[in-house]
């Protein structure tokens, strides 16, 4: 499997992800058939280009929360489109029980 294969995998299961609910990098990772490949999920969010119509914001880490460091752009925007589409966000965190994607 090359990279590109892996690439459309990822944005497979990412534009899968409803309004409202969030996936961790890992769960996106192993849907795709890539299971341990969570770093790879950042990677390729992080190279996204601003204009992106994939909605990278509904991807949270392992641990509930959203990656960026608070109070950043990146984590302003990611909380703030969460929010528009019902996500509660707590600080950093999402309770993973109410709002994680289970396809």
């Amino acid at each position: 499997m090359d990279n590109n294969d892996r690439e459309i995998r990822l944005y497979t299961v990412i534009q899968g992800i409803p309004a409202g609910k969030v996936a961790t990098y890992g769960q996106i990772a192993s849907l795709a058939g890539l299971p341990g490949a969570a770093r790879l999920v950042g990677k390729i969010l992080s190279g996204l280009p601003a204009d992106t119509s994939l909605p990278w914001h509904r991807v949270i880490n392992a641990a509930g929360k959203i990656s960026m460091p608070q109070g950043s752009d990146s984590f302003n925007e990611q909380k703030k489109r969460l929010l528009a589409e019902q996500v509660l966000v707590c600080g950093k965190s999402i309770k993973l029980s109410q709002f994680r994607w289970q396809p």
